[in-house]
């Protein structure tokens, strides 16, 4: 892992779990490391494993009400424009604004395990002006797993956090799966719901 990783990863935390907190919500670095880094904390007990998922929980949460905002406020223009700076890319703001426009709320809790599309889905959701509580309501049921599972295995991994790319795929690839087919299911639902209604 590079140095510059390093340095910000050192500056974030050395400001205990309000640096977890902002690193979350700035996501400079990615957040299964920003948590595993939580969790390698944890395994040396400078901070507490609840308090460690509750800060990482409300930071995720911070950033998808950024990204909330950035649908609400600045519209596909905005993302179209100032899009590539937050490393989203048309194509997936595409993807995501179908799947809301045609499917509903719904994909907003599903989408969340799916790499790319777990960032992108908030735009459409505040383009679409979705209920601002339900939308933190699936989002915080989808990031509190997600914030347990990556400082569980930083705490496991100990000294060797910075191998979480490798070791959390047997955890991670069958979450990808599973959300992937909950999101078919969910699709098919209202597919079934929607012709049925036309009946």
């Amino acid at each position: 892992m590079g140095e510059i990783v390093h340095q910000i990863l050192d500056m974030i935390t050395g400001l205990g779990y309000w640096g977890i907190l902002i690193g979350l919500a700035i996501e400079v670095i990615p957040s299964e490391i920003v948590l595993a880094y939580a969790g390698y904390l944890v395994f040396k007990g400078e901070i507490n494993a609840l308090e460690a998922v509750i800060f990482g929980t409300i930071g995720c949460l911070l950033q998808q009400i950024v990204l909330y905002a950035i649908g609400l406020y600045g519209g596909r223009p905005f993302v179209d424009r100032y899009g590539k700076y937050l490393h989203l890319k048309p194509k997936h703001i595409d993807l995501t604004e179908r799947w809301f426009q045609k499917y509903g709320a719904g994909v907003v809790f599903t989408s969340r395990f799916i790499p790319v599309i777990r960032q992108a889905i908030s735009i459409p959701a505040g383009i679409a002006r979705m209920n601002l509580f339900k939308f933190l309501a699936y989002t915080g049921l989808a990031s509190i797993p997600w914030a347990i599972l990556f400082i569980s295995l930083g705490k496991s991994l100990g000294e060797n956090w910075e191998d979480i790319d490798e070791k959390a795929g047997p955890y991670t690839q069958p979450i990808l799966w599973a959300a992937i087919g909950l999101t078919v299911l969910y699709i098919l639902y209202k597919v079934w719901a929607r012709k049925r209604t036309v009946k």
